[in-house]
């Protein structure tokens, strides 16, 4: 049973995890860096807890200085919320190790899916059709270039950690392959401590259909039916 529960995480996520801790009679202990001491998630835990500095690899991404967080406020559970640590195993892994529940995939699930890269090799594998793309093993700006080249314009160069489209950029042409990369690495480099990039083949006008399944660590499993995320609008 979860009784104090921290949010790795900032910002309209850790708004709503919050509220849903109020609704189950759960503590909730949120985190912030300098630059958000004075944000609303801040004043809507129960608790609170400093984690650094305002750049996210210094606090949000700094697991270290987050366990620390979660002892200090007595936590006994972690939720990641989405983007930042949510999809690295190490700090799935690290929590439990450090007694605390994860609130999330378990580690050896996060690291088959939780990489695109690692994750379109796992559907490969299992003969699930996935759109062209191609891995540079360096990952150099020239690597990149002949990547694009290769698999073709339209093309998207897109972080292999991470997720919410952060990062994801469009190419049509080669001359605007270095820009894309850069830019690519760079965001992917702030947001998820981590700038692998791959190439995929860029779907004109796609439609994006999600079926989401959950789990417990009792063997329980539901799925909530289809949704089409194409219609969402942020």
């Amino acid at each position: 049973m979860i009784r104090r529960l921290m949010i790795a995480n900032r910002g309209e996520i850790a708004l709503r995890i919050i509220r849903a801790c109020r609704e189950l009679g759960i503590e909730s202990v949120a985190v912030y860096s300098d630059a958000d001491e004075q944000a609303p998630h801040v004043h809507a835990a129960d608790f609170a807890q400093h984690i650094g500095g305002s750049p996210a690899p210094d606090s949000y991404l700094n697991i270290p200085q987050l366990l620390d967080a979660a002892r200090r406020a007595g936590a006994d559970a972690i939720h990641p919320g989405y983007g930042f640590l949510s999809e690295r195993a190490h700090f799935a892994r690290a929590c439990g190790d450090a007694g605390l529940t994860f609130v999330g995939p378990p580690p050896d699930a996060i690291e088959r899916m939780g990489s695109k890269i690692g994750a379109r090799e796992l559907m490969q594998r299992a003969g699930v059709p996935v759109v062209p793309g191609e891995t540079p093993a360096d990952q150099s700006d020239d690597a990149m270039l002949a990547a694009v080249t290769h698999i073709g314009f339209p093309a998207l160069i897109k972080p292999s950690a991470g997720g919410g489209g952060i990062g994801m950029k469009t190419v049509r042409a080669a001359s605007e392959v270095l820009d894309a990369v850069q830019g690519a690495r760079r965001e992917a480099k702030a947001a998820f401590g981590d700038g692998t990039l791959y190439v995929e083949r860029l779907v004109e006008r796609p439609r994006h259909v999600e079926i989401q399944v959950f789990a417990d660590t009792h063997g329980n499993v539901v799925h909530v039916f289809e949704r089409e995320c194409s219609i969402q609008r942020r």
